[in-house]
């Protein structure tokens, strides 16, 4: 069997990444079985070279090797191309048509982005797999084919799945034997071989210098992301050596040509916007405070309707349920999310809420903390502090203006 090396050099294979070797060499041990290969990978990490190993290594090298962008073939004609046609079958069907697995009996078929398919076309794709029949369009004669399939996508093939948009009986058969080829950003010391390889082919076929990168170039080479792969740097490599004169290529000069990712960093906060929300944010706590002194003034109305209702016969039953409304009332406001954002945000602007009930021979419940009178307190002092200018007033609280002004007018300050 040839050797790693030999078979780079024989499919112009360049890079010694310990995931590009280990992927070759899963499909130089495949190569001489029939096995179903799907092979996976982002786009434009070269997974076509893959079927190609395999063809040439097996005992299918002599007969055909088809190769099919499943993505570029129309939906309403995927099935005359794969499995063939009859004459008069559909419209335009102006005379029999062998499909690929007809044309290819014996050899290999490379289905390239595999999960575009469509579902019907599934079914079909997946009787050859199972016994080697299909039936072309428009005929009601099976036909044997034998044909090894290998298969590629760059889409995430569980999540298709999940979708219903692949047979996950179909995923089963092609992927006996699943070869995943890493992203060239996880290829770091390729990249600057790759780029040389791709210079010296260029300088060849347009008669032309060949361009050098100085450090600086190589180092934005390589912490460049490649989201296209090699397909990108090949296209970048083709576009700078006919661009350029000066063949001795900048970092400067690099990075002017690579797409600039910053566009979809977060985005900056002006202090404007901040002090808004904040200002929002401040106001949304301030309702919650009146919100809970409503509360307790409801608590307060339902001991009084609870003490006129007791009556002599059971005086200590209708207590313990006064005690057990009451404390469970408080109890509620006490687990509410209410007091737990009030505490997150606002754990130096507000002192702890004390005790809100106390009893008095079971008379009156009385608040020990208006906050009515505290709001007041506070806007008289803002107003005082900033010489009764009620714009500063209202930044100092952290309210709106329109807001201070609808207190003022409510306590008649």
């Amino acid at each position: 069997m040839d050797s790693l090396q030999t078979i780079k050099q024989r499919f112009g294979i360049i890079g010694n990444n310990n995931q590009l070797n280990l992927a070759i060499q899963k499909a130089m041990r495949v190569a001489p079985t029939d096995i179903s290969v799907l092979v996976t990978g982002e786009s434009g990490v070269g997974k076509e070279v893959i079927p190609k190993i395999i063809h040439n290594l097996s005992h299918r090298k002599h007969a055909k090797y088809i190769a099919v962008n499943c993505g570029a073939i129309p939906e309403g004609t995927i099935d005359s191309e794969l499995f063939g046609h009859e004459k008069g079958s559909f419209t335009g069907a102006s005379q029999t048509r062998n499909g690929y697995f007809e044309v290819a009996d014996g050899g290999t078929i490379f289905l390239d982005e595999v999960g575009e398919l469509p579902l019907t076309t599934q079914v079909r794709l997946l009787r050859v797999l199972e016994n080697g029949e299909f039936l072309k369009v428009g005929s009601s004669k099976v036909q044997k084919t034998d044909v090894r399939i290998v298969a590629a996508t760059n889409l995430n093939m569980e999540e298709g799945i999940q979708k219903g948009k692949f047979r996950e009986d179909l995923y089963y058969r092609l992927s006996t034997v699943e070869i995943n080829l890493p992203a060239l950003r996880n290829r770091p010391d390729d990249i600057h071989l790759l780029f040389r390889k791709f210079a010296s082919d260029f300088a060849t076929k347009y008669n032309m210098p060949t361009v050098r990168l100085d450090d600086a170039a190589i180092e934005v080479l390589v912490s460049n992301q490649w989201k296209g792969n090699i397909r990108q740097l090949r296209n970048l490599t083709e576009q700078i050596s006919v661009i350029e004169q000066n063949r001795n290529i900048t970092g400067d000069l690099l990075r002017s040509y690579l797409p600039d990712y910053n566009q979809n960093l977060p985005a900056l906060v002006s202090d404007k916007k901040m002090e808004s929300d904040f200002a929002n944010e401040r106001e949304i706590l301030y309702k919650i405070l009146f919100d809970m002194r409503n509360d307790i003034t409801d608590l307060k109305k339902l001991t009084k309707e609870l003490l006129n209702e007791d009556t002599p016969h059971q005086p200590e039953k209708n207590t313990q349920v006064l005690i057990d409304k009451i404390y469970g009332k408080k109890d509620e406001l006490d687990e509410s999310p209410t007091l737990e954002i009030i505490s997150q945000n606002n754990q130096d602007s507000y002192e702890p809420m004390p005790e809100i009930v106390s009893f008095d021979d079971a008379e009156t419940i009385e608040e020990t903390v208006s906050l009515q009178e505290k709001e007041v307190e506070m806007i008289k002092q803002a107003l005082e502090r900033n010489k009764g200018k009620r714009k500063l007033a209202a930044k100092e609280l952290g309210i709106s203006e329109r807001t201070l002004y609808r207190k003022i007018n409510q306590y008649n300050l």
